[in-house]
């Protein structure tokens, strides 16, 4: 269906640190990743152990005792069952060091513009223009790659190439973990033996559960049955995405990453899954107003004031009494970047559409952004009060920028009689800050 010879033939690669956090604490400890029986779990002090949750499992880990990302902490097999299994608590500072450190080494093979950083732990490097400069062969190219990696900070990495970022992933996903160089390269050519055999649609990516569901409906079992569907039929059924699903079960895609997308209208927001259920209004809007005011710092920092407030929070999803899955709501506004204005907003939205349910999501989301080009005087205020208070808003966003949001915890924030433990659960993990207001 597709002519090949008109289709882009770059050299792509995508990398994956392989159980990336889980490998950072094997380091850490001096344990060998690959043969280190370890999970990372999410528990906090002061909190009931079953509400944490797995975070990453060493590939060792969830080959002996079938852990996955996301269990729950009471899921785990016991000590008795597991004697070797370590669990250790994160560290995100580590992760998003070794992370940057692993981005120094690809600027090293690729410009810049080449590189697309697709999560933490993974990354799409263009390297058509560069790969010849480093070796003979690209598959030669990635194996260096590799090496510098474990060398000089010990993680292992599994790497797809393909002439297209869809195929890299592809190979990297489907096939690079089940080999012993943890390389795989997958070609046009090579479409009816990679693509065309995967037997599971959720294992490819973009495809999942609901959109798998919606396929066999349609008939559809496979990566070989999408391929050999009508066009038409997708195309009916799920509008443009059709069309991109059917181009994806022939390996095309014609996406450029230095072809930088640009949006044409910015968005801010933060969300966060908590590290415990939440059922008390007060301590969630404890948590609410930190993240509005996280994201607020983010707005006035890029000098932009924000006309329309968005929240979203979910519910536990283990209360089948329950039958919302949470809400998400939008407010617009007069234009604004002051803290106060935003999360009274958002406290507003929490309590119109918050009916006691047990809450353990949150985001927070600013968008439809103006220039800030006005100090946002009220007549109900004394214009030197305000301006007084921007400046001292504008002074603690410095601070927390250069020492973190959590170097200054707001008064407010604390609640009364809380241990110190108890406010570093309830703001995130901080273990004592400074208090201000």
């Amino acid at each position: 269906m597709y002519d090949y010879r008109y289709e882009p033939h770059r050299v792509i690669f995508m990398i994956d640190n392989k159980s990336f956090f889980a490998s950072c604490e094997a380091i850490r400890l001096g344990l060998n990743p690959m043969k280190a029986v370890l999970a990372v779990l999410s528990h906090q002090p002061d909190t009931e152990f079953g509400s944490g949750l797995i975070m990453a499992a060493s590939p060792l880990a969830k080959k002996k005792y079938g852990l996955t990302n996301v269990m729950r902490a009471r899921d785990l097999p016991s000590k008795k069952q597991a004697p070797d299994l370590m669990l250790v608590e994160p560290h995100m500072n580590l992760y998003i060091k070794r992370s940057m450190q692993v981005l120094q080494i690809f600027r090293k093979y690729a410009a810049e513009e080449d590189i697309h950083v697709y999560s933490i732990d993974e990354s799409m490097i263009d390297m058509t223009k560069s790969w010849h400069l480093f070796g003979d062969d690209p598959y030669l190219v990635a194996r260096k790659i590799q090496q510098e990696i474990r060398q000089t900070l010990g993680l292992y990495t599994t790497c797809g190439i393909g002439e297209n970022p869809l195929l890299a992933k592809l190979a990297m996903d489907i096939a690079a973990k089940h080999r012993r160089s943890m390389i795989a390269a997958w070609h046009y050519i090579d479409v009816p033996d990679t693509i065309w055999q995967i037997p599971n649609l959720e294992d490819v990516w973009g495809i999942g559960k609901r959109t798998a569901k919606r396929l066999r409906r349609l008939q559809i079992n496979n990566m070989y049955d999408l391929a050999h569907t009508d066009p038409a039929i997708l195309t009916k059924e799920f509008g443009v995405i059709g069309e991109q699903l059917f181009a994806m079960s022939w390996g095309v895609d014609r996406s450029i990453i230095s072809d930088k997308f640009v949006p044409k209208m910015k968005h801010y927001g933060n969300s966060q899954v908590l590290m415990r259920d939440y059922t008390d209004q007060k301590e969630i809007e404890i948590v609410l107003r930190e993240i509005g005011e996280q994201v607020a710092a983010r707005i006035r920092a890029h000098q932009l004031q924000a006309g329309c407030v968005n929240l979203t929070v979910g519910f536990n999803q283990y209360q089948p009494e329950r039958q919302r899955k949470g809400f998400s709501v939008q407010q617009r506004i007069t234009p604004t970047n002051d803290n106060d204005l935003l999360v009274a907003e958002l406290v507003a939205l929490f309590r119109k559409n918050w009916h006691g349910e047990t809450v353990r999501t949150l985001g927070v989301n600013y968008s439809q952004l103006v220039p800030d080009t006005s100090q946002q005087l009220t007549f109900f205020v004394q214009p030197e009060r305000q301006i007084k208070k921007r400046n001292f808003v504008m002074t603690v966003d410095k601070i927390r920028q250069r020492y973190g949001f959590t170097s200054l915890v707001k008064a407010s924030s604390l609640l009364k009689g809380a241990t110190a433990i108890q406010r570093s659960n309830l703001m995130g993990g901080h273990n004592g800050g400074n208090a201000y207001e």
